[in-house]
């Protein structure tokens, strides 16, 4: 099946897309930007809607959901929401509107529960107090990990032509490269600033509900 590259947008990848620039323009608006200080942040603002550490002073139980609709910079924003218009669209489309949202908010949740897992784990290794780790985690990245596996599952001879490298590869084998290279840069510790553990949450738990999906199909 061929993919239409420029889809029409509506349903819930719309209403994301809007509450994701909403929550941008928002939070910087209402809240304004986080402060510094030698030592770390003299004031949070909108980074409260951000997720830290789960037992830290600055976690918050909203954040498990508000985290995914947050972005540090126009850039960042730009790319998730690029991401989620090309590739959510036709899984939306193809799975209907209801199924679609679920799956990206498990997606999401899933991306937060890895990264800090490990995250957790990394520092308690090191001999440090995992509630003290200072950097939040923000952004839809995860749950757009999510929505590529989906499109590639979906959609998996489908050809997507790159910018870097400038070649045509299928959405099969692009997903399981993106994920790869993820894992490398996590183990590594390569890229600091990006939670690569984060993608590869909101691709592995997108995954698995998929499969779920499936088993109950044939049984």
């Amino acid at each position: 099946m061929r993919y239409n590259m420029s889809p029409a947008v509506s349903g819930a990848v719309l209403n994301l897309l809007i509450l994701n620039v909403l929550m941008f323009v928002g939070s910087y608006m209402v809240l304004g930007a986080e402060t510094h200080s030698a030592d770390g942040y003299e004031s949070l603002w909108r980074l409260k809607l951000a997720s830290f550490m789960p037992g830290s002073e600055h976690f918050q139980p909203w954040q498990i959901l508000t985290h995914m609709f947050m972005h540090g910079d126009i850039m960042h924003l730009a790319f998730n929401m690029f991401s989620l218009y090309m590739f959510g669209s036709m899984v939306e489309m193809t799975w209907g509107t209801n199924r679609f949202l679920f799956y990206y908010l498990f997606c999401g949740i899933g991306a937060w529960a890895l990264f800090w897992g490990i995250q957790w784990w990394e520092l308690a290794r090191e001999g440090y107090d995992p509630t003290t780790w200072p950097a939040p985690m923000l952004g839809a990245s995860g749950a757009v990990y999510g929505i590529l596996v989906a499109f590639a599952w979906n959609f998996p001879n489908q050809e997507l032509r790159l910018l870097f490298p400038p070649i045509a590869m299928k959405a099969k084998y692009f997903v399981i490269i993106m994920a790869a290279l993820e894992f490398f840069y996590g183990v590594r510790g390569t890229s600091t600033g990006i939670a690569h553990f984060a993608h590869i949450g909101g691709a592995l738990f997108g995954l698995l509900l998929i499969l779920y999906w499936n088993y109950g199909k044939r049984r």
